[in-house]
C-alpha cells in the first residue's frame, strides 16, 4: 500500500479504502469512459493503446470500488459489458448465448480465493464436498492470445462462423473460417447434436507471423505489429481468397447453443472435439484441487517462450458442467471460470518528451513519446502517462530512461525511472494550464483527477473528438466518415456541428482536392442511410455526461421516443417533479447521473443541437423485444430478502438472472416479486404496502422450474 497521504493523491492513485463516495463516483465515471474507449480499440478496432496491464489494472480498480460502494455501480459500468460493437462491412450476427469474456487472476492467492467463492456459493453439505478446494475438478487450459470465434453446425455441416463483437453481436465471417485447414467443414465421428455451435480461438503461429510479415515488408505494405492483429487482420478480410493465404490455425475449447447435451463434463466435451475432427490444445489437462492448477500454471509459464503460438495465461474452468449451470454468470464473465495471467515483460527506453492529447470531452492526457524499442517481439514509441498525478508519483520527465512493461500486444506501461540514468540538468514536468489545441484555460475542479479545456465548443479538439463519437461505430456508424475527413471538414468550416454531416453536398465534396464524383456520392449516400436511427444510438451518440451505450439503450427502453425522452428530461429540472423522481427511479441511474443527463437539456445550445438534429433526422422509437421463452420471471424484478434454505442467496440471484428477470437489492412501485425467506425484516413491510407479490422460497423455485 503507498505509504503518500491520501489527500495528496489524486483520485486515480488514491487507495479505495480512502475514497469517499463523492470520490468514488467521480472515479467509477472516469473508469467506464477510460475502459469502454479501450475496449473499442482492442476488439472492434485490432488497434489497442494500453497495455493489457494498464487495462488489467483499470478493471481491477473499478471492481474494487463497486465491491465497496455497490449502490454506486453503473449502468455502464465495465463490470457489465464485454468487448465492442461489432465492425461495418460484415453481416450482424446475433449470440444466441452470449460470449463473455472472464475475469482475470493475477496472482496464486487469486486463484484461491476465486476456487473460495465457488466453494461459498453453495449450500448443501452434498455440493460443497464437490467444489472443496483440494478435491475440485477443473479442466485447465492455455490462454491463446488470438481472436474469439463462433462455428455453427446443422446436422454436422457448417453454416456459419462469428466474431465475438460486443458479446452479444459479431460479424459474419463464415466464407473466411471455411478457408481454415483445421476447421471441418463436416463433423467427423458420431455423437454430435444435430446442431452445435463450438467456440473457441482463431490464432497466427509465430513463424507463419514472421514468414508474413517478410512478405509484406518485401512487397511495401505494412507489417503486423504482433500475431493477434495479423490473425484479426486476415480473418476480417473482406475478400476471403486472401483469407485463404493467411497461415491461420483455431483451437476448439467451448461451445454455446446446443439442440440436445453432449457431454456432462467439460473434459468429455473436449474429448468430442477431438473425434468430431476439431484440434484441442495438447497442453489442456484435468486438474483436481487449487494446487494442481497453480503448479500446471508455472509449468506452462516455464514452457511458454518456446511454444509455437502466443498466450497470456492459463484458463480454469468448473470441469461439473452440472456446477457450472449452478453457477451461472455475474454480469459480464461467468462464476466457474477464470484467466490466471502471466507477469508483464519489462525493458528500458527513452522518454523523449511528453505531450498532450485533448479528448472530446476536454480533458487533457499526457502521452509520452518514447525511443521505439521491442518488447515482446512488438516495436512500441508512446504510452499513456495517464494523469498529472500519476506523472509526480513517478516523477517522470522528459529524457529520462524509464522501464516499460507488456503483458499483451499494446502500448506500454511506463512503470518507473531509471534515476541513475538521468540527465544532471532535468526538470520536474510541468503539467500546462492552457489547452494546446485553442489556448483556453483549463482548470482542475476539487476532487477529480484530470485537468480539463474550458474551450468548449470552440475548442478543435473537443469539436472534432464529438464529432467523431457521433459517427463512430456505436452511434451513427457512419462508412467512409473518418478521423481524417473530419479533422479537414472541421478546419474548412464544413462542419461545426451533427447536423452539419446531413448537410453535405456531392458537388461542395467533389470540389476539394483528392475527391472525385464517385468518392462524393458514396460518401453522402453512407450519411443519407443513416438518417433514420434508432432512439438509443441516437443517444449514445449524444455524448451526454455519464451516458455510454448501456445507459443509452436503459433511458431509450424506458422512454420509448425522442419526443418522450426531450419533454420528461425538461420538466425533470424541477427536482420535486414526478419526472425527476421517474428519472431517479430507473433502476441504473442514481442522482449524480440524472443531474448530468437534466443538466444537458438546460444548456441552449444544445437544445438547438437536437432541434436541428431533427430537422434532418427520424429517430425511430425503441422497440421492446418479445420476452424469451415462458418464464414467469421473464422481464420481471425480483427482490430477494431475509435467509433461504435450499440455497445461497448467490444460487437464487444466478437462477432468477437466468429465468429473465432482473434482480434489484431494494423495494419500490416497479418491483414484481419479493422472494421472503427466515427473519425477513422491513422489505416485507414496504411489500405489503407497495401490493408487491410476496413469494416464499418453496413457491419460487415451484415456479422457476415451470
Amino acid at each position: 500500500m503507498c505509504a503518500t497521504p491520501a489527500k495528496k493523491l489524486g483520485l486515480a492513485l488514491k487507495p479505495v479504502e480512502f475514497l469517499t463516495e463523492a470520490d468514488a463516483k467521480t472515479e467509477l465515471k472516469r473508469l467506464a469512459a477510460e475502459i469502454a474507449h479501450n475496449d473499442e480499440l482492442y476488439h472492434a478496432k485490432d488497434a489497442p493503446a494500453i497495455s493489457d496491464a494498464d487495462y488489467d489494472a483499470l478493471r481491477l480498480r473499478n471492481k474494487a470500488i463497486e465491491a465497496r460502494f455497490p449502490n454506486l455501480t453503473r449502468t455502464d459500468s465495465p463490470s457489465k459489458r464485454v468487448g465492442a460493437a461489432p465492425a461495418t462491412g460484415f453481416a450482424k450476427v446475433a449470440h444466441r448465448h452470449p460470449m463473455l469474456s472472464l475475469e482475470n487472476a493475477f496472482s496464486d492467492e487469486d486463484v484461491r480465493d476465486f476456487f473460495k467463492g465457488v466453494r461459498n456459493f453453495f449450500r448443501a453439505p452434498a455440493d460443497v464436498a464437490r467444489v472443496e478446494e483440494d478435491t475440485i475438478a477443473v479442466m485447465a487450459e492455455p490462454k491463446i492470445d488470438g481472436l474469439s470465434c463462433s462455428i455453427h453446425y446443422e446436422k454436422g455441416v457448417l453454416t456459419l462462423a462469428a466474431t465475438r463483437g460486443d458479446g452479444v453481436t459479431g460479424e459474419d465471417i463464415t466464407a473466411n473460417v471455411k478457408t481454415l485447414k483445421n476447421v471441418p467443414k463436416e463433423l467427423k465421428g458420431k455423437g454430435w447434436p444435430d446442431r452445435i455451435e463450438i467456440r473457441g480461438e482463431v490464432y497466427m503461429d509465430r513463424d507463419g507471423f514472421f514468414a508474413l510479415n517478410a512478405e509484406r515488408e518485401k512487397e511495401g505494405e505494412p507489417v503486423f505489429a504482433n500475431p493477434r492483429n495479423a490473425a484479426a487482420g486476415s480473418l476480417r478480410q473482406l475478400d476471403s481468397s486472401i483469407t485463404a493465404t493467411r497461415p491461420l490455425a483455431f483451437f476448439a475449447y467451448a461451445w454455446g447453443e446446443q439442440s440436445a447435451p453432449f457431454a456432462k463434463s467439460h473434459h468429455e466435451a473436449l474429448k468430442h472435439f477431438r473425434e468430431w475432427g476439431f484440434t484441442v490444445n495438447p497442453l489442456s489437462r484435468l486438474c483436481h484441487g487449487v494446487d494442481e492448477l497453480v503448479a500446471f500454471h508455472q509449468h506452462v509459464g516455464e514452457e511458454r517462450a518456446g511454444l509455437p503460438y502466443d498466450i497470456d495465461g492459463v484458463v480454469y474452468k468448473v470441469d461439473d458442467l452440472d456446477l457450472e449451470e449452478r453457477l451461472g454468470f455475474v454480469s459480464r464473465a461467468p462464476r466457474w471460470a477464470i484467466a490466471h495471467k502471466f507477469p508483464a515483460q519489462q525493458t528500458q527506453t527513452l522518454l523523449k518528451n511528453i505531450f498532450i492529447q485533448v479528448g472530446r470531452r476536454g480533458t487533457l492526457t499526457p502521452v509520452a513519446d518514447l525511443e521505439p524499442v521491442t518488447v515482446g517481439g512488438v516495436v512500441v514509441s508512446r504510452a499513456t502517462l495517464h494523469n498529472e498525478d500519476e506523472i509526480k508519483r513517478k516523477d517522470i520527465r522528459e529524457g529520462d530512461t524509464v522501464i516499460i512493461q507488456r503483458a499483451g500486444d499494446v502500448i506500454p506501461q511506463v512503470v518507473s525511472v531509471v534515476e541513475a540514468r538521468r540527465p544532471k540538468d532535468s526538470h520536474p514536468y510541468k503539467f500546462p494550464h492552457k489547452c494546446p489545441e485553442c489556448g483556453s484555460l483549463a482548470v482542475r475542479e476539487e476532487g477529480a483527477v484530470a485537468w480539463r479545456c474550458t474551450g468548449g465548443l470552440i475548442c478543435p479538439a473537443q469539436g472534432v473528438e464529438r464529432l467523431k463519437h457521433f459517427v463512430s461505430r456505436n452511434a451513427f456508424d457512419i462508412e467512409g466518415l473518418g478521423e481524417k475527413h473530419i479533422i479537414d471538414f472541421w478546419h474548412d468550416g464544413l462542419l461545426k456541428g451533427p447536423a452539419d454531416i446531413f448537410r453535405l453536398k456531392s458537388e461542395t465534396l467533389e470540389a476539394r482536392e483528392g475527391w472525385g464524383k464517385v468518392s462524393a456520392q458514396k460518401l453522402i449516400a453512407a450519411i443519407d442511410a443513416r438518417r433514420t436511427i434508432g432512439l438509443d444510438r441516437f443517444i449514445n451518440a449524444l455524448g451526454l455526461p455519464q451516458v455510454g451505450e448501456a445507459t443509452a439503450k436503459l433511458l431509450a427502453k424506458h422512454y420509448r421516443s425522442l419526443s418522450r425522452w426531450r419533454q420528461a428530461m425538461t420538466d425533470a429540472a424541477d427536482e420535486t417533479s414526478d419526472a425527476w423522481k421517474e428519472l431517479n427511479d430507473i433502476h441504473g441511474i442514481g442522482e449524480d447521473m440524472a443531474t448530468d443527463i437534466v443538466g444537458f437539456f438546460a444548456e441552449d445550445h444544445n437544445k438547438t443541437v437536437l432541434n436541428e438534429l431533427g430537422e434532418e433526422l427520424t429517430v425511430e422509437e425503441y422497440a421492446i423485444a418479445a420476452p424469451v421463452g415462458d418464464s414467469p420471471f421473464t422481464g420481471k424484478t425480483i427482490v430477494f430478502t431475509g435467509t433461504l434454505v435450499e440455497m445461497s442467496r448467490s444460487e437464487a440471484k444466478a437462477r432468477a438472472e437466468a429465468l429473465g428477470a432482473h434482480v434489484s437489492g431494494s423495494i419500490s412501485a416497479k418491483t414484481n416479486f419479493l422472494v421472503v425467506g427466515a427473519d425477513a425484516g422491513s422489505k416485507a413491510k414496504k411489500a405489503a404496502e407497495l401490493g408487491v407479490t410476496t413469494l416464499t422460497e418453496e413457491e419460487f423455485l415451484k415456479m422457476a422450474k415451470g
